[in-house]
């Protein structure tokens, strides 16, 4: 019986240390994957999570602003149309009346 225990014994050491080989080339193999893929993503040139915010918060900020410019102008041209249209009455009539007093004059 002292030759199973043994035998089992030295089955149990084998066993656990290709557990433990086997564990550690999973680690380097994740290691290898994950230098394989950091290396890809920095050839590719990408952005960073921080700059990708920096700039969507700028263009946010930029199209707030381009919203209030065009209500302004919005604003100023129905400002300026509304003076126009005052002005342009009044000096219609003047031309109209300068006009016809040279024709009268001729």
């Amino acid at each position: 019986m002292q030759t199973r225990n043994r035998f089992f014994d030295d089955l149990a050491k084998v066993a656990n240390s290709a557990a433990g080989t086997v564990a550690g080339m999973k680690e380097e193999v994740e290691q290898l994957v994950r230098n394989r893929v950091e290396s890809f993503i920095d050839g590719m040139n990408l952005v960073t999570r921080e700059e990708f915010e920096v700039a969507r918060a700028m263009a946010a900020k930029a199209r707030d602003e381009q919203e209030k410019l065009e209500k302004r102008i919005v604003e100023l041209e129905a400002k300026l149309g509304t003076q126009k249209t005052k002005s342009s009455r009044k000096k219609a009539a003047p031309k109209k009346s300068s006009t016809t007093g040279k024709a009268k004059k001729s």
